[in-house]
């Protein structure tokens, strides 16, 4: 049955191309590639439609990107521009609803239940939120309108690009039954040839297995699935309700070098700048990490993930990058060639508890430092500060690295 919500999942099209076009107009109408250099490792990070033409998608490495689109332009992209204009959609969001919650740094849910009487029908006020979006950020979007996240958010795909697609109350088996089952959000490729291997192929298919069944194959997912080819909210990416302030589980950033190093001093530099993005993040989160993890994946792709819980949770550079540090020479192997570094925390606490009254004290204005550096890399960018231990680690940051906060989500309260 349907809930009686309206949810809105706006999408914006092309977001990072479409930034890079206000700037650089020349780009339009062309076959364009984001996420960094033709030739780079890496991957691409957003793509034009004209690119898509050829299979160009995000996720791909960019050199099968060159091959599928020999003519297209590559940019390395500005991920400070990015942030900028997501800001700037964000606050046009907050004018229609509430209730608004980033998925990413282009995309977001808004629970319109009860805006009605503001805003008007469901259509009317989607047409309105274009009309304003394109106002004032220069930028179009793509809506979805349904009774459920799940709903919104596939339907925001097939309107693509700069449309709206509204699912009536009542219709949602109807229009998910044709559908592909990796068009479900959470269905990833092993899922997606596990249900063919059962028979199933769209959604419709999925729809006619009763709940037992799935559970018997699939577990607690099987359950999932059983609600989503309904049109439900069931488990895994929709949890909670919309708007509702949750913390991130983990925040990370990777690094992978264009030449595979072993130079310790270019490792050791690049482990301080992630340990400083991931730091920020922490400080803008307002929260402390207990759990600190090493990625390192060597030049033949083997990876390998170590992991340290300290005795008090921390949100410095300089002791994330500590720990960070003796977990990589313990584990690495002297002399071989690194390909991707990456520093990962977890297990987040608020203000840890008083310890020890001069180390404290020492911490204390650690944290001020680091909070006026991030007043800085506010004003001039990420890259305008940072420890000198991780000057010669300077890297430029990838576009698909996480953003150091999505609108709404990552700054201190109070």
């Amino acid at each position: 049955m349907p809930s009686g919500k309206t949810i809105f999942h706006v999408d914006m099209d092309a977001f990072f191309v479409s930034v890079e076009e206000l700037f650089d107009p020349s780009l339009k109408g062309r076959a364009v590639v984001v996420g960094g250099q033709r030739g780079e490792r890496g991957v691409v990070s957003a793509a034009s439609y004209e690119a898509r033409k050829f299979g160009v998608h995000s996720a791909m490495p960019l050199r099968t990107a060159e091959k599928l689109c020999p003519h297209a332009v590559f940019v390395s992209g500005h991920p400070d521009r990015y942030r900028e204009w997501s800001e700037k959609v964000h606050r046009v969001l907050c004018s229609f609803s509430p209730l608004v919650e980033m998925a990413s740094i282009d995309e977001a849910y808004l629970d319109m239940t009860g805006t009605e009487r503001l805003h008007g029908p469901a259509l009317r006020a989607a047409h309105a939120l274009h009309k304003k979006m394109k106002a004032e950020t220069q930028l179009n979007c793509s809506i979805g309108i349904g009774t459920s996240r799940l709903i919104a958010k596939v339907s925001s795909a097939k309107a693509k690009p700069h449309g709206v697609l509204w699912v009536i109350p009542g219709q949602e088996a109807k229009f998910l039954a044709p559908l592909d089952v990796r068009d479900i959000p959470g269905v990833g490729k092993v899922t997606e040839l596990n249900l063919h291997a059962l028979g199933i192929n769209f959604v419709g298919d999925l729809a006619r297995f009763d709940e037992t069944f799935l559970s018997d194959h699939f577990g607690k997912w099987g359950l999932a699935l059983a609600g989503k080819a309904r049109g439900e909210d069931a488990g895994g990416w929709f949890d909670s309700e919309v708007g509702e302030n949750s913390d991130p589980k983990s925040i990370s950033h990777e690094h992978t070098y264009n030449e595979d190093t072993a130079d310790l001093e270019q490792i050791e530099s690049t482990l301080m700048r992630l340990s400083e993005m991931v730091a920020r993040r922490l400080r803008e989160g307002g929260l402390h990490a207990r759990t600190l993890q090493l990625k390192l994946r060597y030049k033949d792709f083997t990876t390998i993930t170590r992991a340290h819980s300290l005795s008090a949770p921390t949100q410095l550079d300089t002791e994330i990058f500590g720990e960070i540090r003796k977990l990589f020479r313990k584990n690495w192997r002297r002399g071989a060639p690194v390909r991707l570094l990456g520093v990962q925390t977890s297990s987040f606490e608020g203000q840890p508890e008083q310890g020890d009254l001069l180390e404290d004290d020492r911490r204390k204005r650690w944290g001020q430092a680091m909070s006026a550096a991030d007043k800085l890399r506010d004003r001039f960018g990420e890259s305008s500060v940072t420890l000198a231990r991780g000057l010669k680690g300077g890297f430029r940051e990838r576009v698909q690295d996480n953003p150091a906060a999505l609108p709404g989500k990552g700054k201190l309260q109070g």
